[in-house]
């Protein structure tokens, strides 16, 4: 069997990878534990320097990768560059910090000494989707790397090329053969390599179904799991906020990645005061999108990564339309919709509660407007979900904003008057069906370590 990686701006096979047998990720989930029993006495100061030099790598290759990227899921070229520079930033990240995050936390106690260690656990399953195909994959690399343990990679069947990258980019850096390895294997094979004992833990970034699949196994085997899942961020824009550069924030946070970002806003929920012109803008700096070729660095929206995710996104659309809502941009297929995976920029409005773009996870370049009579019903519609990743809310009252965005907003990650995005520096994760555990900056670096006690009496 092989996994078939496809241009969805042509529709054209690009190439077949061969499926690995179960014999050759036996072969694999060994070599791992094999090499983890020296990976994981290295000093740090040497994992740092391999870190380094995936930074530089990566850096090196960026063109080359993000055009891979705009092959093989149709992701613009700039935002693909974009991508594989935050890569190699994040790498740099744990390079410059990992040492202080795993450093011995004395604690007084009755003892004569006391502290906390952190140990590495072993080898970690990474399951990666294919929106993101690198910067998913190296927000666990560098931290859980520098921690000491091993990664496997079981990458989104569509990206295949892109998973064969990241392991030649480790290799290229120095990292012994067996430190990361990917996983050439469909989702039917997953459970079995999640069952084999050398596998310690498992992070997935996917859909809630998804997580729920894996976080079920993974816990019945007693193993660690993080999931970062999907989400139906809400932005709220109130009367008093700069209209202007909210529709130009929103319209970006909706669009960047063809709209295929578990944090991109996807629900604008705006005071009624000023719904008409905030829609208005928002309309026209959407409209102002270029779509076309990926690899051509005008475009700004390219094709969707698969046909059945479009097509099953214009069926959405259409069901809003049906239930009411009313489409003031887009919403067509276009031509030669059978060979390509393109979708226009879409904008919804009245928009209500028993819509699917109220209630679902809408996973392309489609914008909700639902209206909201004062701030607090804006905070009330926002949380009406039970995801909970992203959110951000819009105000020249920057005291008012953060209120809102510390207290009331129910997500992981919320913003006053900026796009919600992942920083190397800051937790990344959500609540609610978002999933649960974190990603980047200290805490990240911390979920899949053994933090043990140490206590000497005398």
């Amino acid at each position: 069997m092989s996994i078939q990686s496809i241009n969805p701006a042509t529709g054209q096979l690009i190439k077949d990878f061969k499926e690995d047998a179960w014999t050759s990720v036996v072969r694999k989930i060994n070599l791992s534990e094999k090499v983890w029993q020296q990976w994981r006495t290295t000093t740090l100061a040497s994992r740092a320097a391999k870190l380094r030099k995936a930074s530089q790598v990566l850096l090196k290759q960026k063109q080359k990768l993000a055009e891979l990227m705009a092959a093989e899921m149709g992701k613009p070229l700039k935002e693909g560059i974009s991508e594989i520079e935050k890569c190699a930033w994040v790498c740099r990240y744990y390079a410059q910090n990992g040492a202080k995050f795993l450093k011995d936390v004395p604690v007084e106690t009755d003892a004569t000494k006391s502290y906390v260690s952190y140990q590495p656990i072993g080898t970690v399953l990474a399951i990666m989707p294919w929106n993101f195909p690198f910067w998913q994959v190296f927000r666990f690399i560098a931290p859980s790397i520098f921690a000491g343990n091993c990664g496997l990679l079981k990458h989104a069947s569509n990206v295949p090329g892109c998973a064969k990258a990241i392991e030649l980019v480790m290799l290229e850096a120095g990292f012994p053969k067996g430190v990361f390895q990917n996983l050439v294997i469909g989702s039917g094979v997953v459970d079995k390599v999640i069952e084999h004992p050398v596998i310690r833990a498992v992070t997935l970034t996917g859909s809630t179904g998804a997580g729920q699949k894996v976080a079920a196994k993974a816990g019945s085997l007693i193993k660690k799991t993080v999931l970062e899942l999907g989400g139906s961020d809400p932005y709220v824009i109130l009367a008093d906020a700069n209209l202007q550069e909210a529709a130009t924030i929103c319209a970006n946070s909706r669009l960047i990645n063809n709209g295929q970002s578990c944090i991109a806003a996807k629900r604008f929920i705006v005071e009624k005061a000023v719904a008409e012109p905030f829609t208005r803008l928002l309309k026209e700096k959407m409209s102002q999108k270029v779509t076309g070729d990926p690899l051509d660095p005008a475009t700004d929206l390219g094709p969707m990564a698969r046909i059945d995710l479009r097509d099953e996104l214009h069926k959405q659309v259409q069901k809003n339309i049906k239930m009411g809502a009313r489409l003031e941009l887009g919403g067509q297929l276009p031509k030669m919709a059978k060979t390509n995976a393109y979708y226009p920029a879409t904008l919804l409005t009245h928009v209500k509660k028993g819509m699917p773009a109220y209630s679902e996870e809408i996973f392309g370049p489609v914008a909700s407007v639902i209206l909201a009579n004062d701030a607090a019903d804006a905070v009330r519609i926002a949380n009406d979900t039970t995801f909970g990743l992203g959110a951000a809310v819009f105000t020249k009252n920057k005291r008012k904003g953060e209120k809102i965005a510390r207290e009331a907003l129910q997500a992981g990650a919320c913003f006053v008057n900026g796009l919600v995005k992942s920083d190397p520096r800051l937790p990344f994760g959500g609540v609610k069906m978002s999933g649960y555990g974190r990603e980047l900056g200290l805490h990240g670096i911390h979920e899949f370590v053994n933090i043990k006690t140490v206590y000497i009496a005398k």
